[in-house]
């Protein structure tokens, strides 16, 4: 949840909040003013039987004895209605404030779990960049490596296509193994991470392949399965997509 819409739900709870503890006080301090009265009233009967007790019949001393337990039974009424409206008063501010302690904590998480998946994704795009980066030394590297020309490779026009093998020096499986093999089969073996990957399919190198003729050609190097080729074509070659954009010039 973003942080406005914990703010607007919080404002919204406590948008009462106030006329609350207004009415709560109000009546708290009428509360005070009747007490301080009946206190009045207690201490004006506490005299009149202290000044005349000798001289009060009986009947008149009871009357008054009563008078002052019943005052006295009242500011203890007052006293304790107070005490509940103040005890209202307090519960019904600490469940505001529990509540935004509860949605400050809520809050945190989502930061945390947010400032989380940042850090995966920048460490994400960092790995992608740095292979994008990686990607034309390897690949570079790759043509140095694998990259075998037949023998008439340097006539103009009237020598074979050009081919790549994925037989490297250091490997110890022969080339024979890969020459005959399917796209589908080369998927299911274990590929390095780190090795270049050519042609429409996105692979690494296996089997035979061929280059386009086209300098500018992104991708450079195509398995023979991927582009519908069998056996070298004669003269240049051009992949499908450089072929489309001579097409549309």
């Amino acid at each position: 949840m973003a942080a406005g819409m914990y703010l607007e739900h919080y404002l919204d709870s406590i948008e009462n909040l106030p006329f609350e503890l207004q009415r709560n006080f109000s009546l708290m301090r009428d509360l005070d003013t009747r007490t301080e009265d009946l206190k009045g009233q207690i201490d004006s009967l506490a005299r009149e039987y202290t000044s005349n007790a000798r001289t009060l019949s009986s009947e008149q001393k009871l009357s008054l004895l009563r008078q002052l337990q019943q005052s006295h039974g009242k500011c203890k009424g007052f006293g304790d209605d107070k005490v509940q409206l103040a005890m209202q008063t307090y519960e019904m501010v600490d469940k505001h404030i529990r509540r935004l302690d509860t949605d400050l904590a809520r809050f945190e998480a989502d930061l945390k779990e947010k400032q989380i998946e940042s850090t995966d994704y920048d460490s994400t795009s960092s790995k992608g960049i740095k292979s994008e980066l990686r990607g034309p030394k390897e690949k570079k590297v790759a043509r140095t490596r694998l990259k075998v020309k037949s023998d008439d490779d340097c006539s103009p026009k009237s020598g074979p296509k050009k081919i790549k093998l994925t037989q490297a020096p250091e490997f110890s499986t022969p080339t024979a193994n890969f020459k005959n093999a399917h796209p589908s089969d080369v998927l299911d073996m274990p590929v390095d991470p780190n090795e270049p990957t050519y042609c429409l399919c996105h692979q690494v190198s296996y089997g035979e392949m061929i280059g386009c003729d086209n300098t500018d050609c992104t991708i450079e190097w195509f398995h023979f399965a991927c582009v519908g080729l069998t056996t070298k074509p004669r003269g240049k070659w051009f992949c499908p997509r450089c072929t489309q954009e001579r097409k549309k010039k």
